[in-house]
């Protein structure tokens, strides 16, 4: 089967090119040629015109009743002037022609109005198939009126239009055949980057995300596509260096609490012993159970969030309660440490957010700062506005804070510390991140500040648009 559509794209630029300069040369011969023809044609009318106005002055009637020429002068050069002239009356009545007719008439019969008023031009043939210029006047010889046709031939005006026809025919292939070699050459060198790019794109894989496409001018179009594919590939290397850490962390995290179980029940079945000591053993195992729910749960929070399958139900309600009823839910964790969570603020600020995923992040707040603020400490959670009209609040712990290279950190997913906020505080490295999407999701967003041995503060804030009313 023939291909008609070509392959490659600078061939079909290149055809584009050549079709379209087609065209236009097309159009410029028809154009140039049509304006010779008419601007030759209407200085061959005045020329017409000009000798019919002087052949006027030297007519008249002969005692026959003919008209002549008053001298033979013109007559004897009216062949090297390729002069035809023909006087009729009104009647039709041949009253005078010249020799260059030859016996034949000029220009058929007397037209309805011909020369009346002013010149009759147009264009006609001789019986031997000469091409004239005929111009037609009714003039006055004496007392008598009588219609004077004087012609010269085109001929000499269709052989200069041929010949520029012939010449324009024979460079328009010509022009073409330059034109197309000179835009293939141009279209194949402003593609030669697509090539380049292509060829190292196929350089590309998953293990080699890092890659980039060469940008040799990054102000135009090939070098944007180039930049945005790099940007693109950036974020994918990535994606990819997250997606490969989150599993690694996660099998990590996973792998540990399955280890503890299954050693645990080994060296029980080993070692035997009372009712007792299995309850410790069971107890233990069911804490290692309970700590694998809570990752798996946070597991699936986070897949869920990242699939965008998380619904978010946005209601009116007063942060103050809401601060208020999360601490509650840690309040047995922070006794066990002898510590006191305080929830203190303004009554009056609202806002409209998910209630629910909200309170999961203050939840992972509050958590995260009983678990890492010493025994005794004090844990203070603050609801506030500020003076941009924005709601604020603050989970303060007095844990021994974190340096400052640490804190752009502290929202990645299983990214941990060291010192005190290690595994064995019971943390998988997940509430924070989840915190952090759970306040983003309800337009807010969260810092944190931080200095060492002066514990941490966690802020939260929701722009204006975001604040409501009960």
């Amino acid at each position: 089967m023939i291909r008609l559509k070509p392959r490659h794209v600078r061939t079909r630029l290149t055809l584009w090119y050549v079709g379209v300069l087609s065209a236009v040369l097309g159009v410029f011969v028809v154009g140039t040629s049509g304006f010779l023809f008419l601007n030759l044609r209407s200085e061959l009318d005045r020329n017409t015109i000009q000798d019919l106005e002087t052949m006027e002055g030297l007519l008249n009637f002969a005692p026959d009743g003919t008209v002549r020429l008053s001298t033979d002068e013109h007559d004897d050069h009216e062949e090297e002037y390729a002069r035809f002239m023909e006087v009729r009356s009104p009647d039709g009545a041949l009253l005078y022609r010249n020799k260059n007719l030859a016996g034949n008439a000029l220009g058929g019969a007397q037209e309805p109005g011909e020369g009346e008023g002013s010149y009759s031009e147009r264009s006609a043939r001789l019986p031997d198939g000469t091409r004239i210029r005929l111009v037609s006047r009714s003039h006055t010889i004496g007392d008598r009126r009588v219609l004077i046709r004087l012609a010269h031939s085109e001929e000499p005006l269709w052989r200069e239009l041929t010949d520029l026809v012939w010449v324009l025919l024979v460079g328009f292939p010509v022009a073409l055949a330059f034109a197309g070699f000179g835009g293939y050459g141009l279209a194949r060198r402003a593609l030669a980057p697509l090539g380049a790019m292509a060829r190292q794109a196929q350089q590309v894989t998953a293990e080699r995300l890092s890659e980039r496409l060469p940008v040799d001018n990054p102000e135009d179009e090939l070098g944007q596509l180039a930049r945005v594919f790099n940007e693109t590939l950036a974020r994918l290397e990535r994606s990819f260096d997250q997606l490969r850490r989150f599993t690694s962390d996660a099998s990590h995290e996973l792998r540990t609490p399955l280890t503890a179980i299954r050693t645990v029940g080994e060296v029980a079945l080993q070692k035997g012993g009372d009712v007792a000591y299995h309850r410790d053993i069971i107890g233990s195992m069911l804490e290692e159970a309970t700590r694998l729910t809570r990752l798996v749960d946070s597991l699936l929070m986070i897949s869920r969030a990242d699939a965008g399958q998380v619904q978010l139900h946005f209601t009116n309600f007063a942060l103050l309660d809401l601060a208020r009823e999360s601490a509650a839910l840690l309040n047995v964790l922070a006794e066990e440490k002898s510590q006191d969570v305080v929830v203190e603020g303004e009554e009056g600020i609202t806002v409209c957010a998910d209630r629910l995923i909200l309170r999961q992040a203050l939840v992972n707040l509050i958590d995260n700062a009983v678990r890492y603020s010493p025994v005794s400490g004090t844990i203070r959670v603050r609801i506030a506005k500020s003076a941009a009209g924005e709601a604020i609040v603050e989970v303060r712990d007095s844990c021994s804070g974190i340096e400052l290279e640490h804190q752009a950190r502290v929202f990645d997913r299983f990214y941990r510390i060291g010192r005190d906020r290690s595994r064995d505080s019971g943390g998988a490295g997940l509430g924070l991140s989840i915190a952090k999407w759970a306040v983003e999701a309800n337009a807010g967003r969260i810092d944190v500040e931080s200095q060492p041995d002066k514990g941490c503060t966690f802020r939260i804030r929701f722009p204006l648009a975001a604040i409501g009313s009960l």
